[in-house]
């Protein structure tokens, strides 16, 4: 058992820790160390009743979609504050903000830090003053943390080919992984006609979603006998969200069904032929595991994050991004493959959650990154 240390995870939301970095401290908690988590306080608190012996500390100037300069130099005085008090061997930083603002108050309270790229999001896909301010920070402090983990190879490539990061100081690792044991095989159930497919995400335009319902339109007009089912909620703090009335059109026409937002997804999943996701840009989208780890097929576009979860032909496709007619082309070859070989499809990608994405991998394989830095 390596000697106890101290080590603190920061992130945008509980919610964020609640998804996505139970495995990680999991990791951390078998490994003997005392973990602390700084994160507003919101409903998924609840994950503490599973970590009796995990810290958590609620930030008060956390505003992950602000951007008021004023109110992120009250964050780094409260993660000062609050780093100086904890007194840690290692502070992880998850999401832009804690990446960016808990560097510069790590460095001013003299303890080590490692930053996780988790996806780049809407600034670094659309140009303008929020992407030039986001690179020019990032510059700036990533020589302050002695690691950046990205969760992709695209964006350590794109980090390093823009001197946004030292090359020396970064690694890739397969995004946050997925618990292979709770999103299980499930059949579909009896014989159905109908071949359904599945759109789980934030209603963003960088999610494809626009591209979804338009790819419904032809498919629908081609082949009755298909459903295109959406799940998620509304962003509306940021700017890629679409309309109301642009769902509520969708709905009108028959376009897709829309099943709003849902905390467990696994019923809606098994009861898929097929999930998609025509995402522009991602970290290693979290909604394809899922999938995958349930024998789902996937079709998604051959972008950052995404394009490291399919092996086209496989367990699935990969098309162009932002191109209807492309995705139609996807969801058709498809449509084209006999039930035995959409089946061997999932069994396929479920195959590849078990040997390269499942949670207790991708923590592993963080902790001895992590490891070096204690």
């Amino acid at each position: 058992m390596p000697e106890r240390k101290r080590i603190v995870l920061v992130a945008n939301t509980t919610w964020n820790i609640f998804n996505f970095r139970l495995n990680v401290i999991q990791k951390l908690v078998d490994e003997g160390h005392e973990v602390y988590v700084l994160a507003p306080v919101d409903e998924y608190i609840a994950y503490k009743e599973n970590f009796p012996g995990v810290v958590h500390i609620g930030l008060s100037h956390l505003d992950r979609d602000s951007t008021n300069p004023l109110k992120d130099l009250f964050l780094v005085g409260e993660l000062y504050r609050k780093y100086k008090k904890i007194k840690p061997s290692l502070i992880i930083h998850y999401t832009h903000k804690p990446n960016i603002f808990g560097s510069i108050a790590a460095m001013f309270a003299k303890i080590k830090s490692i930053n996780v790229i988790t996806g780049l999001g809407y600034s670094f896909i659309h140009k303008g003053w929020i992407n030039t301010a986001m690179k020019a920070l990032y510059r700036m402090v990533s020589s302050k943390a002695v690691l950046t983990v990205f969760e992709n190879q695209d964006d350590l490539k794109l980090f390093i080919e823009e001197g946004l990061v030292d090359e020396g100081r970064a690694v890739s690792i397969k995004g946050c992984g997925v618990d292979a044991s709770y999103y299980l095989p499930q059949p579909n159930g009896i014989f159905h006609e109908t071949t359904t497919f599945t759109f789980i995400g934030r209603l963003l335009k960088d999610k494809g979603v626009r591209e979804f319902a338009e790819a419904a339109k032809v498919i629908k007009a081609r082949y009755p006998k298909t459903h295109f089912v959406m799940l998620g909620d509304f962003d509306q703090e940021n700017p890629s969200t679409i309309e109301r009335d642009q769902l509520l059109d969708w709905l009108n026409n028959d376009v897709v069904e829309y099943r709003g937002f849902v905390r467990d997804v696994r019923p809606y999943v098994s009861k898929s032929d097929c999930i998609i996701l025509p995402s522009y840009r991602e970290g290693l989208p979290r909604i394809i595991l899922e999938g995958m780890a349930m024998a789902k097929p996937i079709i998604t576009c051959d972008t950052a994050g995404c394009r490291e979860t399919v092996d086209s032909g496989i367990n699935g496709f990969l098309v162009q991004p932002r191109n209807v007619a492309a995705l139609v082309s996807g969801i058709e070859q498809f449509m084209d493959l006999s039930a035995e070989e959409q089946k061997e499809m999932g069994r396929k990608g479920r195959a590849m959650v078990e040997e390269l994405f499942d949670s207790k991998i991708i923590a592993a394989e963080l902790y001895e990154h992590i490891k070096k830095h204690l």
